[in-house]
């Protein structure tokens, strides 16, 4: 109830934006936990909303983010709200599991529910062009994945094995927050493709079709306002540099050898 009826009730809204990573300028542990603690303090017993917009990102990155809502969740008592916008894949995904209920647009993109990872061999280019490889090691799988050597099949099982390791947490993190929300086979709901917001509604990955608007009208009232939380950000011309660098490093990532909730 509120006891001042000139002061607009106001919701703490988490900003989750960007590529999950663990390197400065991308959406780390790091760089959104003092704002994730400072909107669950000020959160009083309202609700805490996720404003997400990701594709996801770094496996590890996504989980140590999605701890640590919960856990001041659970420690305050409130419930927390997720609202994906144009994405919520993948480690995005994982993120948005955090909250007891998730909302999306009918046209965003949900899901993705698996892992990649995997890169480039150069053997037979440097190879033709007369460059020989020298590599010097210390335990016998130390090499593995050498992008300068031949592949191994061992390496590959190897790899695979790493792979389905982390999809069955994946599996197992999105069972755990959904319950008997999900609906329909397994086999076509962790199969890693992605869906549209309306799909995801069907098939019990998210629980309402809303904007951070409409949501924060719905829960509080027509007067009702967003506080935001975020990252602190430097200026516009002290972030250009780090803007460039930042789009390679998310290509790079993206055919890189690591694994990665993408």
């Amino acid at each position: 109830m509120n006891l001042l009826p000139w002061r607009k009730t106001r919701f703490a809204v988490i900003e989750l934006h960007g590529t999950i990573a663990a390197r400065g300028g991308a959406l780390s542990f790091g760089a959104v936990a003092p704002a994730i603690r400072r909107a669950f303090a000020a959160a009083g017993d309202r609700p805490v909303l996720l404003d997400i917009e990701s594709p996801g990102g770094s496996p590890v990155q996504s989980d140590l983010i999605a701890a640590l809502i919960r856990r001041e969740a659970d420690r305050r008592g409130v419930r927390v709200h997720a609202v994906i916008r144009e994405v919520g894949a993948s480690g995005g995904y994982w993120l948005a599991c955090a909250a007891d209920e998730i909302h999306a647009n009918p046209m965003s993109i949900v899901g993705s529910i698996g892992v990649r990872g995997g890169g480039f061999g150069f053997p037979a280019l440097l190879a033709r062009v007369g460059i020989e490889h020298r590599l010097y090691k210390a335990g016998e799988n130390k090499a593995r994945l050498d992008p300068f050597a031949p592949e191994k099949p061992e390496d590959v099982a190897f790899a695979q094995t790493l792979l389905d390791d982390l999809h069955e947490r994946f599996k197992a993190w999105v069972r755990e927050r959904r319950g008997a929300r999900l609906r329909g086979p397994e086999e076509t709901l962790f199969d890693g493709g992605f869906m549209l917001g309306d799909a995801a509604l069907a098939r019990g990955l998210i629980d309402g079709l809303n904007d951070l608007d409409g949501l924060v009208r719905q829960l509080g009232g027509d007067g009702a306002q967003m506080r935001r939380f975020g990252p602190k950000r430097r200026s516009l011309l002290a972030r250009l540099p780090r803007l460039a660098a930042d789009g390679l490093l998310d290509a790079l990532e993206a055919r890189g050898t690591g694994p990665l909730f993408r």
